[in-house]
């Protein structure tokens, strides 16, 4: 092998405008870009081709009628979904195509075991879209449809998403909340947008169980965090024995954010990384596929995403 990690991005990220002064701008897939190819130690990993995500591979996790709404709204140019937050450009369908797609892509790479590991720099986010509803700046729900591809195109039966982004991954949830082929664990800032999430969310059905919800209040450190992912991920995740392990990776966790009141560092990604990779190596061969979510203090990202993929390219 190669490579233990790959990367990827692409410039189509890029051409998502949510409009000026929006935070989850072009910048965002600019400062990462930059960052990783000036980083000694990431500059030469193996970068990965994107593509788009096809009709029926969207309708895994979306409605026939919301892709094509979606797809209408933003060929005649209006500026929002007419979803709260989720403002678009002429550009964000083939950026969106190319996020969900991109993160198949990326499964299909450690599901073939040309790496064990990728992080994906996708514009735009997507663990906030439901079934038939875009929100919180995302169109498509990016990790939802790669649990469901490594499902459907390479058998597996139980996927792993861990979501640390410092808001829940509300439309994540709703799509696997009663489907226990899929273990979500998410810790979140509670009260805070967009609004679920809370302890006793633990799925319905088949699924009871299999959702794992751990709140914490503004002001939370990396000490909390880590209790919920050493006393409640680790062993839920070895009961579960995940084929592969998804990472909704929001960097705005971190201390100094300005759309969340969590005080993690750079340092703290490096540490929830190393515990993932230790659920990776002792059920999955390793496999991990780590996402962009959030993340709107560009500095901070910057020095986060690095200690991620420095990590991950030890695992």
């Amino acid at each position: 092998m190669a490579s233990r990690t790959a990367l990827l991005y692409d410039p189509v990220f890029a051409v998502h405008d949510a409009g000026a002064g929006h935070p989850e701008s072009p910048m965002r897939y600019t400062a990462l870009v930059r960052a990783l190819e000036d980083d000694r130690e990431t500059a030469d990993l193996p970068q990965l081709e994107v593509r788009s995500a096809t009709l029926p591979e969207l309708k895994y996790c979306h409605g026939r009628g919301y892709i094509e709404l979606v797809r209408r709204r933003i060929r005649d140019g209006h500026r929002s979904l007419g979803f709260p937050d989720t403002n678009v450009g002429l550009g964000s369908w083939d950026a969106a195509l190319n996020a969900a797609g991109g993160a198949m892509a990326a499964v299909d790479a450690v599901m073939r075991g040309n790496v064990r590991s990728v992080f994906c720099v996708l514009r735009p986010p997507g663990h906030h879209a439901r079934p038939k509803q875009g929100m919180g700046f995302c169109i498509f729900n990016n990790i939802a449809l790669a649990a469901r591809h490594a499902q459907i195109a390479h058998g597996l039966s139980r996927v792993l998403i861990v979501d640390w982004d410092v808001h829940h991954g509300n439309g994540t949830q709703e799509i696997f909340y009663e489907d226990p082929s899929v273990l979500f664990f998410s810790t979140h800032q509670s009260n805070w947008f967009p609004y679920s999430g809370y302890a006793d969310e633990t799925g319905a059905g088949a699924g009871e169980g299999y959702t794992i919800n751990c709140p914490f209040p503004a002001g939370t450190d990396m000490g909390p965090m880590s209790k919920a992912f050493r006393e409640m991920l680790l062993p839920a995740a070895e009961a579960f024995r995940p084929e592969l392990v998804l990472i909704s990776c929001g960097f705005d966790a971190l201390d100094g954010d300005p759309l969340g009141a969590f005080r993690l560092y750079p340092e703290d990604f490096a540490e929830l990384t190393e515990m993932v990779l230790k659920i990776a190596g002792n059920n999955s061969q390793g496999r991990v596929v780590s996402l962009l979510e959030g993340g709107y203090d560009l500095g901070g990202m910057r020095s986060a995403a690095l200690a991620h993929v420095h990590v991950l390219m030890t695992g």
